[in-house]
């Protein structure tokens, strides 16, 4: 094709960088050259550790073996998360990886929970998800293939060493032909008659063209933004948190366990993410509640094991770009916009964006229609993902501190107003286009953090009698705590599967 796409440079490394770059180099194996260009001068952020399943499919793609990644990150598995403090200061809830059991008839699990909890059932409902039923018991397995099987109801992603991943898939990707290229970018020079970014200009005067630009410069965006001032939508109004604080520190506490942990404080949240050889810790907080020393006083005071490092902050403001791809430029990662580390959407975002862009990859003549597609699909997941973490800070009537007080009190969007109440009227999951988080997802944090249904499913009493629903969930419980404590523990399973390397 005379006007195909003859190169591409990926500004910025990093996890989006190199992610980018191995994706890239794998799906076009002749005809185009892929040049990273990335300084070691400006590091990267680094904190994005926890992920949620598809990353398993990103691998499996690019024909990356478990094992092998597994040994190479110092990762581990994951099987949701804990949410500890949230809703209440007393309340704990599992978000599984995978659904709240199997339906036996046409009405949804949880239903047959509201009505055998309506006839005094004490069973909660975290007991009726296979992932919490290993988890709660460190223990884990790849699920049965078998789907009659309990076991076969649940998924999982990984924990992982960013700064490892990245260094191995540059590996992957310059195995395959990508440059890399190390330099700070100086200068972006754009064609004066069409608009678009033209070449850049590195801080010792090397100057470097391309047909295609991919943006994984981070916060900065110094293409999408820099160049081309694409503008931003800040969303901080709905998530109020603008700050984090990360170290790691030596295992302890809990150990290895296969998931992560989300921990409400007062003036925001800590995550725990166990990985093989420590455990990473931060605090996502609002500057505007609390103080940059009190935010890392309280982290500090609350790790597993000793501190391995040095705490470090960083600043962002949760929203995204108003475009994702504006000319020739097309922004991934933090340079497309951010949504803190709640719900570990960081990494699945960067390869949402790849996905999109090998799905529409253009020519050196774009497709209008291509791009403006690119952009509706990218800014409808940005805006259903936010509306999944506005829910967590929505339902918090139970906590005292002026932060949770505010966010209770918040409107929050349409799109996630109308979900909140078909929950709250009849424990109804309402699902739109888009939706990267499941209704499993949705009923565990609806539940979890109080949003308890006024009455269930009408259809449920024309189904089934409620005392069939109370041995059914009872039963369901029981399978579950069985299956769960026959696995092996989590540690003898990444041992197991890191020996297959």
């Amino acid at each position: 094709m005379p006007d195909a796409i003859g190169s591409i440079l990926i500004a910025g490394g990093g996890t989006a960088g190199w992610m980018t770059a191995a994706a890239l180099a794998h799906a076009l194996p002749r005809g185009c050259t892929i040049t990273l260009v990335e300084s070691e001068e400006i590091g990267t952020v680094g904190v994005g550790e926890a992920t949620i399943p598809p990353i398993r499919l990103f691998n499996e793609t690019l024909g990356i073996a478990e094992g092998d990644f597994l040994k190479a990150t110092k990762g581990s598995f994951k099987l949701g998360i804990e949410f500890v403090g949230w809703g209440r200061a007393d309340a704990r809830y599992f978000h599984p990886f995978g659904t709240f059991g199997k339906p036996f008839d046409l009405i949804a699990v949880h239903q047959h929970w509201l009505a055998a909890r309506a006839q005094g059932s004490t069973v909660p409902l975290d007991d009726l998800s296979m992932a919490w039923g290993a988890a709660s018991r460190g223990r884990f397995a790849a699920p049965h293939a078998d789907p009659r099987s309990v076991a076969s109801t649940f998924d999982y992603a990984y924990h992982f060493d960013a700064g490892l991943y990245a260094r191995f898939l540059r590996d992957y990707a310059e195995a395959r032909g990508v440059v890399r290229v190390e330099g700070r970018i100086a200068d972006v020079a754009r064609d004066g008659e069409s608009g678009d970014v033209a070449a850049i200009t590195l801080a010792d005067g090397r100057r470097l063209a391309a047909d295609l630009f991919v943006d994984c410069s981070g916060f900065r965006g110094l293409l999408i933004e820099g160049a081309l001032a694409t503008g931003y939508e800040d969303w901080t109004h709905w998530l109020p948190c603008d700050r984090a604080v990360a170290v790691p520190c030596a295992t302890g506490g809990d150990g290895l366990t296969p998931y992560t942990r989300s921990t409400a404080r007062a003036a925001g949240w800590q995550w725990r993410i166990p990985l093989q050889h420590r455990t990473g810790n931060g605090y996502v907080f609002s500057s505007a509640h609390l103080s940059d020393d009190d935010a890392a006083a309280t982290l500090m005071a609350n790790l597993d094991g000793p501190a391995l490092g040095e705490p470090r902050f960083l600043r962002f403001v949760t929203g995204r770009r108003r475009q994702f791809w504006n000319r020739n430029v097309v922004a991934i990662g933090l340079a497309s916009g951010f949504m803190e580390p709640l719900e570990s959407t960081s990494i699945h975002l960067i390869q949402a964006g790849i996905a999109k862009l090998l799905a529409f990859f253009p020519t050196r003549e774009r497709d209008p229609t291509a791009v403006a597609e690119y952009n509706r699909v990218a800014i409808a997941e940005f805006e259903r993902i936010r509306d999944f973490l506005i829910l967590h800070y929505k339902l918090n009537a139970g906590r005292s501190e002026r932060l949770w007080q505010d966010c209770t009190a918040m409107d929050v969007p349409d799109s996630l107003a109308v979900k909140i109440e078909h929950f709250r009227q009849r424990g109804r999951l309402v699902q739109r286009e888009n939706d990267l988080f499941g209704p499993a997802s949705w009923l565990a944090v609806h539940i979890g953090q109080g949003n308890v249904p006024k009455s269930g499913d009408p259809l449920l009493a024309h189904i089934a009698d409620p005392r069939a629903s109370r041995a059914f969930v009872d039963k369901l419980a029981g399978a579950i705590a069985g299956m769960g404590a026959s696995m092996p523990t989590h540690s003898d399973w990444i041992a197991r599967t890191i020996a297959t390397a």
